[in-house]
């Protein structure tokens, strides 16, 4: 039996997993589906042989086909669906889901400010994988195999407290398509946020490491070592001036945990009413207490941070069409903007600002 030398990267932001295995000098000549099937966990051969298809795993950098033999030496390079580590059982339950989009392949949700991507601790119940084990009777949707606590359908994820699309993929074999697309950075996501401050720049990139906080766990910081966190691309454009708050719009190249919100908080630039990074405070404006009374009026309008994924675009996995879905903005995201547009114009009455 041939030995391995297998080196585990940690799993992404997204629900993928890259992993690299390079053959023992040793290794006898065997088909690779064989060989993977020997090493990985809980992974059946058609799972293995859609990744191939899809160029998911390489040998040596290059794409190869299900039928290759391993031989001694060779490095495998390979980016599947990753297997979560919850101890949480999944039921299902009926949760109303703002279907943007389905076919028989994958579909895209309108995802509402509250609802919990997947069960976890805290939240066993009431989340959007409960909801899709409803709505597909569980196994119609892809499973990551061997494991009763998978995420059905999931490719990515998006804050309890954000709104907006999100994809699930129905096949394995569009699962495996969609989170190689996730790992190469070709999906499209445009988010708008509302942040506080003037920013200064018309459009910019942030680029840091996002990892945990040096002293508060739950929240995730920039950092400058590579190897406290994980690389994390930003780039962002001014769309609406409010004086002490704008209205910008994000593009993600990578999908780091909270990455919107560090990075803006980073610049300076905290989304509104982000309790968890401070955004529930007034960080910009005047001292009088009608300003006082109008900022809390906002924030009771739109009790959660002000983000909302508006885009997603993506190569379907069979037809290879690329499409891209674009939703409004929800009715507090869209309250609280007129609120401080009002505010604003009369602000210019009074004062005279242009």
């Amino acid at each position: 039996m041939s030995s391995i030398k297998s080196t585990d990267l940690e799993p992404s932001d997204e629900l993928y997993v890259h992993q690299q295995i390079i053959c023992d000098p040793k290794q006898a000549q065997i088909r690779i589906d064989k060989f993977l099937i020997d090493r990985l966990q809980k992974v059946s051969r058609n799972r293995i042989q859609n990744a191939i298809k899809i160029g998911c795993i390489l040998v040596n950098q290059k794409e190869i086909k299900s039928n290759y033999k391993v031989k001694p030496g060779d490095e495998i390079s390979l980016v599947l669906p990753s297997n979560p580590d919850e101890e949480t059982p999944l039921l299902p339950q009926y949760i109303p889901l703002d279907i943007f989009y389905e076919d028989e392949h994958l579909m895209v949700i309108n995802k509402p400010a509250g609802l919990v991507v997947h069960p976890g601790t805290g939240n066993t119940t009431g989340t959007l994988v409960n909801g899709l084990l409803y709505h597909f009777h569980h196994s119609d949707l892809p499973l990551l195999k061997g494991n009763k606590e998978d995420r059905p359908g999931l490719v990515h994820r998006i804050d309890k407290d954000t709104s907006g699309l999100i994809l699930i993929a129905k096949t394995d074999f569009a699962m495996t398509h969609l989170a190689k697309q996730f790992f190469d950075h070709t999906v499209e996501r445009e988010y708008i946020a509302l942040v506080w401050g003037d920013i200064t720049t018309e459009h910019d990139t942030i680029v840091g490491y996002i990892g945990r906080h040096e002293k508060d766990r739950m929240q995730m910081a920039v950092h400058q070592d590579e190897n406290r966190g994980k690389h994390a691309i930003t780039h962002y454009q001014v769309v609406e001036r409010l004086y002490y708050v704008t209205l910008v719009k994000c593009h993600l190249e990578t999908g780091r945990t909270h990455q919107i919100r560090v990075h803006m908080k980073h610049i300076g630039h905290t989304l509104f009413n982000d309790s968890k990074y401070g955004g529930d405070q007034i960080l910009k404006g005047t001292i009088f207490n009608k300003y006082k009374q109008f900022v809390d009026n906002c924030l009771e309008i739109m009790p959660r941070q002000a983000l909302h994924a508006r885009c997603i675009g993506f190569v379907h996995p069979v037809t290879e069409e690329k499409l891209y879905f674009e939703c409004d903005l929800p009715d507090d995201f869209q309250g609280v903007l007129t609120k401080w547009r009002n505010y604003i114009n009369t602000r210019k009455e009074i004062l005279g600002d242009d």
